[in-house]
């Protein structure tokens, strides 16, 4: 399945050429691959030519699980036109959990219904359910039990509000007393969350609850099982930071996260990466970014002077690179608050920065 951050991309397989029609219009419509079974008359190939190249068109040698495979590397929703059992003996072998599967939808050849099969909540499916639903004018099937109960599912709050699941052990528990009737109350330290049904605004952190943060732990209060807590975190640190060249880069992430540690923020709530422009080629930095799974972003030497009197000021750096600061003024230039002024370590600089 792509990345949460790549682009979408929607694959259509049809087994059989009776889904011809469906599949062309599902195509039209969502601006995506369609993979069909031709006829042994090569009707479809004929009747298609070359004019899309988003179609691939498959005779004798269509392989449903070669295809299904192609599918599950490529995109972030799949469609199939088919019967439920076929496409869930192509999936069978590839699925790998809730938060890394593709959402899966099965149309019947008469399009009659719309069946969200797989990954209704994270991969999109019962979104893409109710999408082909409306443009074949199908009966939407979904199944996922906080859906039929009318309640918005964990999992659906962390993706509506672009938050990050801490751990999917947690996201169940808290489904399940959902489902069970209980209200979960939600500590919102953003107050971005609207309370629905199902869900109470508390004001300090519980057990069977979420807690919407971008801190490691809930520092008042004590043994608090957090197994039994949901962590939805938001990603809004940036991480201002200098380094002499050729910083290795285990040096460099390991000044990171002891840093983030330190101050109870988590590691997975890191934004963005910020540096000056002569660090645009920095391999430790451009390695800890990816480790991060967060961009890189550095600043022209005359957009930091700007805003460098604002912070101190090192001789040093001043004397190398003409501006009397790195790592706070890139904060600062990134529309993020400083919250941690300048940390320094073994020839590192690093400042710690919230965007408003």
């Amino acid at each position: 399945m792509l990345l949460s951050d790549e682009k979408e991309s929607i694959s259509i397989i049809c087994p059989s050429p009776k889904g011809l029609n469906l599949g062309i219009k599902l195509q039209n419509e969502l601006a995506c691959t369609l993979y069909i079974k031709d006829a042994s008359d090569g009707y479809i190939s004929d009747f298609l030519g070359n004019k899309n190249e988003k179609i691939k068109v498959y005779g004798k040698e269509f392989n449903l699980s070669k295809v299904t495979k192609e599918a599950f590397d490529t995109s972030s929703k799949i469609i199939f036109i088919s019967s439920t059992g076929i496409a869930v003996r192509a999936i069978a072998p590839l699925l790998q959990g809730k938060d890394k599967d593709p959402g899966v939808v099965v149309v019947d050849l008469s399009s009659k219904y719309a069946v969200s099969l797989v990954s209704g909540h994270l991969g999109g499916g019962n979104e893409m359910t109710l999408k082909v639903s409306e443009i074949l004018n199908a009966e939407p099937v979904i199944t996922t039990a906080t859906d039929t109960m009318g309640i918005i599912g964990p999992d659906i709050l962390a993706k509506k509000y672009d938050l990050i699941i801490d751990n999917l052990k947690s996201a169940k528990y808290i489904a399940a007393l959902l489902v069970d009737n209980k209200t979960v109350g939600i500590k919102d330290e953003y107050n971005l969350i609207e309370i629905s049904k199902g869900y109470e605004r508390i004001e300090e952190l519980n057990e069977d609850s979420i807690w919407v943060t971008n801190k490691i732990a809930y520092l008042e209060k004590e043994n608090l099982d957090y197994s039994k807590i949901l962590k939805l975190i938001k990603k809004d640190l940036v991480l201002g930071i200098g380094c002499r060249r050729n910083t290795p880069y285990e040096k460099i992430i390991k000044f990171i996260e002891d840093s983030l540690k330190k101050y109870n923020f988590d590691i997975k709530s890191v934004k963005e990466i910020v540096s000056v422009d002569v660090k645009k080629d920095e391999q430790g930095i451009m390695e800890a970014a990816k480790k991060l799974k967060c961009p890189f972003r550095t600043f022209e030497r005359e957009k930091i002077k700007t805003v460098q009197d604002k912070y101190e000021r090192s001789e040093f750096v001043l004397k190398t690179l003409g501006v009397t600061g790195v790592c706070e003024p890139c904060v600062d230039l990134a529309s993020a608050k400083v919250i941690i002024s300048k940390i320094k370590h073994e020839g590192m600089t690093l400042a710690i920065g919230v965007v408003n």
